[in-house]
């Protein structure tokens, strides 16, 4: 579920840099804190490198940087984003939910700027569904909002079956499912989903 799973593999394919040459350019950034582009461009990398490695550490790292950036400059939509990212991934493998919580506030500041981002909508639902324990009833809202700007958003619908799933709601899941598959019949969640259903009706039915 962490975003570092399904959105920056692929990015970071082509960012190969050694601990050294990382360590010196976090030094160069520090020495020049008030050069924003070389803040928010060295981070935007870096972010997607840490976040393919899932290293938690360098992903502070990255975040202490692009908070420098932010401070440097409010209204730049994909530093916001990004440091939303990088606190929603830290929170994830650390199970942390006070870095779910900073996660929330950057998007919540994002979607000030862009209320229809249906991607950053989703995010901040999961902020609320991953949070131990789980405040499902906002994240609910919050998955429904992302429908509602985009009916055939992908990741909405197949949170929301997990969602729904964790409580045991096999029908309601299972018109996401229906939807999820019409999107895209490959997701691969779908044979997780379909497998939680069956085993859901299979427990009631010995009951």
């Amino acid at each position: 579920m962490a975003k570092s799973t399904n959105q920056t593999s692929q990015s970071a394919s082509e960012l190969f840099l050694s601990d050294e040459e990382i360590r010196e350019k976090i030094a160069k950034a520090d020495q020049n804190p008030k050069n924003f582009a070389f803040q928010k461009n060295l981070g935007l990398a870096l972010y997607r490198y840490a976040a393919m490695k899932q290293d938690a550490e360098l992903l502070a790292e990255v975040g202490r940087i692009l908070t420098r950036a932010f401070e440097s400059n409010r209204q730049d939509y994909d530093v916001t984003v990004t440091l939303g990212n990088i606190f929603f991934d830290i929170g994830y493998f650390k199970k942390d939910n006070g870095q779910f919580q900073k996660a929330r506030e950057f998007y919540r500041t994002a979607l000030e700027q862009r209320p229809n981002d249906a991607d950053v909508r989703t995010d901040l639902g999961l902020t609320y569904f991953l949070t131990n324990p789980p405040e499902n009833d906002v994240a609910f809202n919050e998955f429904q909002k992302s429908l509602q700007i985009n009916p055939k958003h992908e990741k909405a619908l197949q949170v929301l079956a997990q969602l729904l799933l964790s409580q045991n709601k096999t029908e309601e899941a299972e018109k996401y499912i229906v939807r999820l598959k019409d999107v895209n019949s490959n997701n691969q969640f779908l044979p997780q989903l379909e497998s939680q259903i069956s085993q859901i009706k299979n427990d009631s039915q010995k009951q």
